[in-house]
């Protein structure tokens, strides 16, 4: 009886062992490294936390990353929201699990500075809104990182930042104004007015029904279809004067209420720290 009942427990260690190495082997089948941001981070449980990642390659994710708030968890500060990588991930059937990550560049500078840090929240917050799983992102996280190096230029004005961002986004979302040509008929040579409820310019002729058109600077009409129309590479090389800056913030105000139509708390919070 005693020798059945060791050879019981053999094979039961074995059976153990086999199970862990074929897990093991699954696990390094299906992980994959995924270059993103992360976006968010929230605790799960007493050591743990669930990250959400913007990634190039499969769009908007959560992972879990067991133990990363542990002060000795290889993942405690690569799971930190505006680092951005390789995040190496195992795919599960209906989640991932965060293995290891690289991080490139933490934006240390931003996480310093409480006014740069919040406009870096919103503009996650806003990414976050756009985005989805399975989804190509490439554009929206190149606009993000882009967008977060610039804040860190201390020539660009942040607010000009802001609205660049938030035109970009909507247009690379396809929500974007037309600002070309009139929405209407067409037409390009004609003198044309902004109308935010219409959704981009409309001209002279066809803007009798119109109520909410305004006329914007020619300066303000080049910014507008410089941001729409130039690669993400090429936003923040450029600075404006006071007036387009505050035409800017108006269209842009009445626009992402109009199209966008979310409240984020953190541009709430923005809001009172930059009055």
């Amino acid at each position: 009886m005693y020798l059945l009942s060791a050879v019981e427990s053999a094979e039961k260690q074995r059976t153990v062992k086999i199970q862990a190495a074929v897990m093991k082997v699954k696990q390094l089948v299906n992980q994959i490294t995924l270059t993103g941001m992360v976006l968010a981070a929230t605790p799960i449980g007493e050591y743990d936390r669930r990250v959400v990642i913007l990634t190039k390659e499969r769009g908007k994710i959560s992972a879990f990353a067991r133990g990363a708030r542990r002060t000795n968890s290889a993942l405690l500060g690569v799971t930190s929201p505006f680092s951005f990588g390789e995040f190496t991930v195992y795919e599960g059937r209906t989640s991932y699990t965060l293995v290891s990550a690289s991080i490139s560049n933490y934006f240390q500078e931003l996480r310093t500075d409480v006014e740069g840090a919040y406009y870096g929240f919103y503009f996650m917050d806003l990414a976050g809104y756009y985005a989805r799983e399975a989804n190509d992102e490439t554009q929206l996280l190149k606009l993000l990182y882009q967008t977060f190096r610039a804040l860190t230029n201390p020539h660009i004005p942040d607010k000009l930042i802001r609205y660049i961002y938030e035109l970009k986004v909507v247009a690379i979302n396809g929500e974007g104004p037309q600002v070309f040509e009139c929405i209407i008929c067409g037409d390009r040579d004609r003198d044309k007015l902004f109308s935010v409820r219409r959704g981009g310019l409309v001209c002279r002729e066809c803007a009798g029904h119109v109520t909410d058109g305004v006329s914007l600077l020619p300066s303000t009409l080049y910014t507008l279809q410089y941001i729409v129309g130039s690669p993400v590479e090429k936003l923040y090389t450029f600075v404006v004067k006071e007036e387009v800056l505050q035409e800017l913030s108006e269209i842009m105000g009445k626009y992402m209420e109009e199209y966008v139509g979310k409240s984020f708390k953190s541009l709430k919070i923005l809001e009172t720290i930059v009055e």
